[in-house]
């Protein structure tokens, strides 16, 4: 019999919907959590324009509140689709199942291990929402293994070309002091995983994420693929910011890396935003941390002068959608933004 091979698309290709989770805690935002709430609203309202919505709500009761809150924001509600599931938190990146493509023409959806980032012990529920979307959208669920135990990796952890090609950080799947995902595991082990599942060919190695970022150098803070051989990477030009360093020598990285094909990827450098403080924390403001649907590219903005500029950069590199600005301020107090909130389902 023949081999069945698996391929992650990448995020610009068709999508069924977005997948998204309607906050239910204050955890994640406190002190914003009314806020955010309605944050989420306008991304939804947003990402409806452009194509369908599976959101997952924790209740019967909390699904009543937010129809009430979308048609109050002239949200078009044909387009959402909701799933009622008792999550943990609304990090749909890195609790979401993958969607990946067979060759003989199937979906499946993927579930990797999720441990919470090895950092926080409410995760207990999250490890199912792969199960409940696989189980919504009628496809096969597919644990990820490797020698015998499950694999635990964040959708934030990793980006794709969607022709072989996988981008991820050092820190995050390989650093040696702090709490890894998957304990043991090298270079080899993980490259064998993503070509097993994903039908990677090929992975760029970086190295350290932003200042910040607590889930240990997430690669959708720093750099993202905007077509099949062009990225945009991070840079902070303030020589005296933490950032500094970390990201010249990504870019150092990107510019020695080579795609699938062997040729080299073109490299568009994309500023950071000013620094952001909230209490005792740096908030890992990024503008990275962009969502792609099918019709537009809703991008975190920050109030700060380098939004005009970042949007603008993004605009060019993806000429066939229509690039909105979101006001993250209030959303980052949770440590991340749109892209980590969402997950492509893709076609």
């Amino acid at each position: 019999m023949e081999k069945t091979y698996r391929r992650m698309p990448a995020e610009w290709e068709k999508h069924q919907a977005t997948l998204l989770s309607f906050p239910h805690e204050g955890k994640d935002w406190p002190g914003k959590f009314a806020a955010i709430q309605w944050a989420f609203v306008e991304i939804i309202r947003k990402v409806a324009e452009y194509e369908p919505i599976v959101l997952i709500v924790k209740s019967e009761k909390q699904q009543v509140k937010v129809v009430e809150m979308l048609t109050r924001a002239h949200a078009n509600m044909d387009q959402i689709s909701f799933v009622i599931f008792d999550s943990n938190r609304s990090w749909m990146r890195d609790s979401g199942p993958v969607i990946v493509k067979t060759s003989d023409n199937r979906r499946e959806a993927l579930q990797f291990g999720f441990n919470g980032w090895a950092k926080y012990p409410n995760y207990k529920r999250d490890k199912h929402i792969p199960q409940a979307v696989a189980q919504f959208l009628g496809l096969d669920l597919v644990p990820v293994m490797y020698k015998g135990k499950p694999v635990i990796l964040e959708g934030g952890a990793i980006d794709v070309n969607g022709c072989g090609t996988l981008i991820t950080t050092e820190e995050c799947l390989m650093h040696p002091t702090k709490q890894v995902r998957n304990p043991g595991f090298t270079k080899n082990d993980y490259e064998n995983v993503f070509r097993e599942y994903l039908g990677i060919t090929n992975v760029i190695w970086l190295g350290e994420g932003i200042e910040g970022d607590d889930t240990h150098g997430h690669v959708d803070d720093i750099c993202r693929f905007v077509n099949k051989n062009t990225v945009l990477a991070c840079y902070e030009e303030n020589k005296k910011d933490y950032n500094h360093l970390k990201l010249e020598d990504n870019l150092n990285r990107l510019k020695k890396a080579v795609l699938e094909d062997g040729k080299k990827p073109e490299v568009i450098k994309l500023p950071m935003p000013g620094r952001i403080d909230f209490e005792d924390m740096r908030l890992p403001v990024s503008y990275i941390n962009f969502l792609i649907t099918n019709g537009c590219v809703l991008v975190p903005t920050f109030n700060d002068k380098n939004d005009f500029k970042a949007l603008g950069i993004i605009n060019e590199v993806f000429t066939n959608k229509d690039v909105i600005g979101i006001n993250a301020t209030d959303l980052i107090w949770g440590l991340g933004t749109l892209h980590c909130l969402s997950h492509e389902i893709g076609l």
